[in-house]
């Protein structure tokens, strides 16, 4: 039985960042990528990054934020 690789918080944190730096400054993606680099890479796990990620604000950041870090967890991009 094969299990998948398991993606740890700073690899998140890492591929997150990258999303970032090539988003335009001031932009949503921009933010929401932000957002998650910063949340992943100083959360023990993708729970409590979850948890984290559900108090950013404004709310149209949190939402992106939530996406784009159900993606990055779920291994799409």
């Amino acid at each position: 039985m094969t299990t998948a690789p398991r993606t740890d918080n700073l690899d998140l944190a890492t591929t997150a960042r990258e999303m970032a730096d090539s988003a335009p400054a001031g932009s949503l993606s921009h933010a929401a990528a932000t957002s998650v680099a910063i949340t992943c890479a100083t959360t023990r796990d993708v729970f409590e990054a979850r948890a984290v990620l559900d108090g950013v604000t404004p709310s149209d950041v949190r939402a992106a934020a939530l996406d784009l870090f159900g993606r990055l967890a779920s291994g799409a991009r």
